[in-house]
């Protein structure tokens, strides 16, 4: 998480191939899953905004490869803001039940 404005709009141009003056808003985060960054284009100059989770076992489930990139609603930022998973469970398992008898 080191890079600054120039260093991500640079990845949301050449890795992820967006625009990024195109007004998304562009989450990225850090390898310990603990931060996350915002990037956004305001139509005069950047903005970014910076998350770090500090309570014992917080970490994020976030898309980690280009192939894992998702598109988020308004509502799931403002889960993710305040700490909650925006990546949907995978569900139960089936199960089949053994003879309860």
């Amino acid at each position: 998480m080191r890079k600054g404005i120039d260093g991500l709009s640079w990845i949301a141009k050449k890795k992820l191939g967006q625009d990024p003056f195109s007004g998304s808003l562009f989450l990225f985060c850090g390898r310990a899953r603990k931060y996350f960054k915002t990037l956004s284009w305001t139509g005069n100059g950047f903005e970014m905004y910076y998350r770090r989770y500090d309570s014992p076992g917080a970490t994020l489930k976030w898309p980690m490869s280009k192939e894992d990139e998702i598109a988020i609603t308004a509502e799931d930022l403002y889960s993710l803001m305040n700490g909650f998973s925006i990546c949907p469970a995978k569900g139960f398992e089936n199960y089949t039940p053994k003879d309860l008898f």
